[in-house]
């Protein structure tokens, strides 16, 4: 079964996750950083199509496939679309053997209590239900936490673990991604508090159930170690948070059995004015250098 296959390359083989699910919030800037202004389009309609573009120039680029890139993040509308005349998980898993998650949160509610939690998901059955039906292979939803503080950080991961569990009902593997932001005045402390509550949270999981985390790179390297080695997680992921890519992959290498899951830092050098041979180069530099320090990891000397 492809699912027996999705789930022997996610939990095992060497690589990274391609992290390409900025939503409509955080499209401008994703297309503004990609070379096209706001000016170049008028509505949504057009926005979410000049990035289905970019996102189609990424996936089908001869350096994009499971050899390095063992998974792909997708947008729900990607999720949605067609690549080269395929549903794009279709396309992802069997031209490419990559495999297929889909973003399922609707962004943050306000911060409060030094967090910021997830919005209502009232579409999320739905939601669920077809990206199950497309072969997708697991979810990923995002939460962020600012400050120290312990009752906003246990409700943050309650949260997270608690639509986790839905999701685990229909069979896909949820990635839980309570995101510490790297302007956080006390990282290292929150990151602390986080690891208790993660811990907490996956010890407690039923039998047999597992989740992926996706975390900030931590301020102290190998913080997550046990969480790595634990039975009912998949596989530890590290976001990029807002590192550069060179900086991002330096605290990656510290971090032993940590794979990354970059979004900002795998196309940070990529344009829409570059002809397909240079956004090809371009990308499969980046690869190499994320999968370099997802594999090749180092003795840490950095502290934060």
């Amino acid at each position: 079964m492809a699912n027996e296959k999705m789930a022997a390359q996610i939990a095992n083989k060497a690589g990274f996750i391609a992290a390409l699910d900025q939503s409509g919030g955080s499209t401008p800037g994703a297309l503004r950083l990609y070379g096209i202004p706001e000016t170049a389009y008028s509505g949504e309609a057009e926005m979410f199509k000049l990035m289905h573009e970019m996102r189609l120039r990424i996936i089908t680029a001869p350096a994009f496939n499971g050899d390095k890139v063992i998974a792909a993040i997708l947008f729900e509308r990607t999720m949605d679309g067609e690549a080269l005349g395929k549903p794009v998980p279709t396309y992802l898993w069997e031209d490419r053997r990559v495999v297929p998650f889909v973003k399922v949160d609707k962004g943050l509610e306000a911060e409060k209590d030094g967090v910021s939690l997830m919005k209502p998901m009232p579409g999320l059955d739905a939601l669920l239900s077809r990206a199950a039906k497309l072969g997708v292979y697991g979810t990923k939803m995002r939460s962020v936490i600012n400050l120290p503080s312990p009752t906003g950080i246990a409700a943050i991961v309650a949260q997270q673990f608690e639509v986790a569990a839905k999701i685990a009902e229909y069979g896909l593997m949820p990635i839980v991604e309570p995101e510490v932001s790297i302007k956080s005045p006390d990282k290292k402390g929150a990151e602390a508090i986080l690891l208790e509550e993660l811990a907490k949270h996956i010890e407690a999981l039923p039998n047999g159930r597992q989740v992926m985390l996706k975390l900030t790179i931590p301020d102290v390297p190998d913080l997550y170690a046990g969480l790595v080695r634990h039975k009912n997680v998949a596989r530890v992921v590290a976001l990029s948070g807002g590192y550069t890519r060179a900086e991002a992959c330096k605290r990656l290498a510290a971090n032993h059995g940590v794979i990354a899951s970059f979004s900002r830092a795998l196309v940070e050098e990529l344009r829409a004015t570059m002809s397909d041979a240079e956004f090809q180069a371009a990308l499969a530099r980046s690869i190499d250098e994320i999968y370099d320090a997802s594999v090749n990891k180092v003795q840490a000397s950095m502290t934060a």
